[in-house]
């Protein structure tokens, strides 16, 4: 089978199978040699990332500096360390920049491998949750119970929950109306997304135009707009749980992710339940997008622009994919954030705002060139 899958992908002749064979198990085996080697040189780059960013603001305080407020800290370690530093820079690291930089890799990394499962479950490379309207629905959601607390019986995590239940309404319409005899129609699933976003945020702008207070509606613009000002330690605990949750998922199930790819008939003659892994992701994506998307507003283009690039630098096994995926998410996240606080200063830009004028031109180039494959 491998070899028809060559055929069809590479365009080999049939008297080539074998070479295209053995060209893709080289491939395959020198990108895993260097796996260790890239994870590790990401690892390090999200390391240097939250040092630095944690230290870039009104006030700025050194990498060096950072580093020392963040070792003292650790036990065993913080006793070997001289506080140097004024009281005021601690609080401004610990209390104020760290938090938001740690959420913002959270939330990054959330966004980036939701566009994995989402992309892995309707085979195209141009879903993520932003285009296909799940944004759009758990702010909804959210907004409804932000502004008038209709989902206040459910408690401390009332605004994630219901921007959840968003999502999954969301994610559940497109994609059963997206299906043609059996099958994922992408255009369809495309016009589909566009549909239910405008419906979506339709009822968002009706909420809004309802709200009872103008501070309450000025709370709920800012934050539909994307961004991780007033970002708290607390607000960590569950989007990083729901991100640990799916990740392990989705690891345990790459190779069920890999065989979505070539169709459900092709999935499920390889023993994938193909249903139930569909189910399944449809849940792991709505409760990563809804749980990011309460903490952080609505970030868009995070989850269509970092799988990409992540394919262009190690294939599209998802074993190797994910991992790269929530790192590089992470890091593009908090240096987003960085620039939207940081361009018109003291002012403060949202993140949604600057990856939506970055993630609009690469979506444009990404239908042109799928335009031209398939030319």
């Amino acid at each position: 089978m491998i070899f028809n899958v060559c055929h069809q992908a590479y365009g080999f002749s049939e008297e080539e199978p074998y070479a295209c064979f053995f060209d893709e198990m080289k491939q395959r085996h020198l990108i895993d040699t260097k796996m260790p080697l890239l994870i590790g040189l990401l690892f390090g780059a999200a390391l240097f990332t939250i040092i630095l960013a944690a230290g870039i603001g009104p006030v700025s305080v050194g990498p060096e500096t950072t580093a020392r407020i963040l070792l003292s800290r650790l036990p065993g370690v913080g006793s070997l360390i001289t506080p140097d530093w004024q009281e005021l820079e601690t609080n401004i690291i610990l209390g104020l920049r760290l938090p938001r930089v740690c959420l913002g890799m959270v939330v990054g990394a959330s966004l980036a491998v939701c566009g994995v499962a989402m992309q892995a479950l309707v085979r195209n490379n141009l879903a993520d949750p932003f285009i296909l309207g799940v944004s759009n629905g758990a702010a909804a959601f959210a907004t409804l119970g932000m502004l008038f607390g209709a989902f206040s019986f459910l408690g401390t995590f009332s605004l994630s929950i219901s921007a959840f239940l968003g999502s999954a309404v969301t994610i559940l319409f497109v994609y059963t109306i997206s299906r043609v005899r059996g099958r994922v129609n992408i255009t369809q699933l495309l016009l589909s997304g566009v549909a239910v976003s405008m419906m979506m945020e339709g009822l968002t702008n009706i909420i809004k135009l309802s709200a009872p207070n103008a501070l309450g509606l000025h709370n709920a613009e800012f934050w539909m707009s994307g961004s991780l000002a007033g970002a708290r330690w607390e607000y960590l605990t569950l989007p990083l749980a729901v991100l640990a949750a799916c990740m392990a998922f989705l690891m345990i199930h790459y190779r069920g992710l890999n065989l979505l790819l070539l169709g459900d008939e092709s999935a499920a003659a390889l023993g994938i339940n193909v249903g139930r892994l569909q189910k399944l992701l449809i849940l792991a994506s709505s409760l990563m997008a809804g749980t990011t998307i309460a903490v952080s507003g609505s970030i868009g283009f995070v989850g269509l622009m970092v799988p990409h690039f992540t394919r262009l630098l190690v294939g599209g096994d998802h074993r190797r994919v994910l991992p790269v995926c929530a790192l590089l998410g992470g890091i593009l996240v908090v240096w987003v954030d960085v620039a939207a606080r940081m361009l018109i200063a003291p002012e403060e830009l949202p993140v949604g705002v600057l990856t939506a004028v970055i993630g609009g031109p690469i979506f444009i180039w990404m239908l042109k060139k799928s335009n031209q494959e398939k030319a």
